[in-house]
């Protein structure tokens, strides 16, 4: 595995890497998540949030009596 570096600034901040951003194919705004796994934290592209999923406005009708009514159409 290729290492590379990044200085954390004063105020907490942190620039990836140019290589890193491509590798998880990041552009501006997007988030990035940092999971505390037992072999250390792992930096990977965060999901969508339901405000920026288009299909989450329909979400009021994802609930198991929907799927049921709705089985046969």
């Amino acid at each position: 595995m290729k290492s590379v570096h990044a200085k954390l600034s004063s105020k907490s901040q942190l620039v990836l890497p140019k290589s890193v951003r491509e590798k998880l194919r990041l552009k501006t705004g997007d988030r990035v998540r940092f999971v505390d796994s037992p072999a250390g934290i792992v930096i990977e592209r965060a999901a969508a949030t339901e405000a920026e999923d288009p299909f989450a406005t329909f979400g009021e009708w994802a609930s198991e009596a929907d799927d049921r009514a709705y089985a046969g159409l």
